[in-house]
């Protein structure tokens, strides 16, 4: 009678011992990635515009991919040193590649800012990149 309580227990044992494996694996798996790979970055002719964020110190640079004219690709380098020329125009030192890419609605961060290669995560979905966070002459309809 004694094996026979501990044999039933062996099977419940077993189960519980799969069921854990299997939600720690579970909970080990990372989230699925979005379906659309963020392009490589523009070349400099589709550049429409350049702009320095001075709160977060990044030089952002906005493209247009399709050349019309719109935004919808936008990449943000940290400025390393700002100082101004002889003329008194800006000049930024940044690092070689971005920290993030804007595109498709998406907002990606490269922390090893090694260029885009697929190590790239996606930071937030569903952003829209508002221009005149950093135009105060936009906020009242006039042009810049």
């Amino acid at each position: 009678m004694l094996i026979r309580s501990v044999e039933k227990r062996r099977p419940r044992r077993l189960v519980r011992a799969v069921l854990c494996c299997l939600a720690s694996i579970g909970f080990s798996v990372p989230p699925a990635l979005p379906t659309d790979n963020l392009p490589v970055e523009p070349d400099l002719n589709l550049r429409i515009e350049e702009v320095y964020d001075h709160e977060a110190r990044l030089f952002l640079m906005l493209y247009s991919l399709k050349g019309d004219g719109t935004i919808d690709y936008v990449t943000g380098r940290s400025v390393i040193e700002h100082q101004r020329s002889h003329y008194g125009n800006p000049v930024y030192y940044t690092e070689p590649h971005p920290l993030f890419y804007w595109w498709n609605h998406q907002m990606w961060n490269d922390p090893e800012r090694d260029g885009v290669n697929g190590n790239e995560r996606l930071y937030l979905e569903n952003v829209e990149f508002d221009v005149s966070r950093y135009k105060p002459c936009t906020f009242n309809g006039q042009s810049c």
